[in-house]
């Protein structure tokens, strides 16, 4: 089992991976990050992305599913935005930004879900 920080490393080790973070979407606050810089703000995201999730959430209530959200994902230009939602603790998630044009969006999602299975919040 690894901790956040190991778990965030491991995810920077992705090809393509620019910033990530583990947050509490009961609070918005990240309990770690990595990454980032000038042209990603990793607190703002992990802010705005836990409204993407409870949003989510909500709208699945609505609807009566009665299922577990594995990942959301975010398509834009030149990036791919996922956040993955932690099995073993249903307020976090772990959100990870990726460059389109070095990244491999499957490898990514199932290396993702590895260390998602494998981190362990202390």
């Amino acid at each position: 089992m690894a901790n956040v920080k190991e778990s965030l490393e491991k995810i920077m080790q992705s090809e393509g991976a620019v910033g990530a973070c583990v947050v509490d979407s009961s609070s918005g606050m990240m309990l770690g990050s990595i990454g980032g810089g000038a042209g990603l703000n990793i607190e703002i995201a992990a802010a705005g992305n836990t409204e993407v999730v409870r949003a989510k959430r909500k709208t699945m209530r609505s609807l009566n599913l009665n299922d577990q959200i594995e990942d959301i994902l975010i398509t834009l230009g030149k990036q791919y935005h996922i956040i993955r939602l932690c099995a073993s603790n249903d307020a976090l998630f772990i959100y990870v930004v990726l460059d389109k044009t070095r990244s491999n969006l499957a490898m990514a999602r199932i290396q993702l879900g590895e260390i998602e299975k494998n981190m362990q919040i202390a």
